[in-house]
């Protein structure tokens, strides 16, 4: 363990209960940025995708009618 981590966690084991646990969150947070921002983006190739194929017509289209009926069967 690095002198600065060490540092680090005897300030944090100084802090309130409350803040400690703020700090955990936050810390946590910042290890799934980078998985949430790989998600993200490949979501927005998902969609040109999804967009692309419906612009040349193949992909089927269905009316709101009909996705709300099934979902309603579905529901039962």
């Amino acid at each position: 363990m690095s002198d600065t981590l060490k540092e680090l966690e005897a300030r944090a084991r100084n802090l309130s209960p409350e803040e400690r646990a703020k700090l955990a969150e936050s810390l946590l947070e910042s290890l799934r940025e980078a998985p949430i921002a790989e998600i993200e983006k490949a979501w927005e190739r998902e969609i040109a995708e999804r967009v692309a194929a419906y612009d040349r017509g193949e992909l089927a289209t269905l009316t709101a009618e009909s996705v709300f009926a099934e979902a309603r069967r579905l529901a039962r």
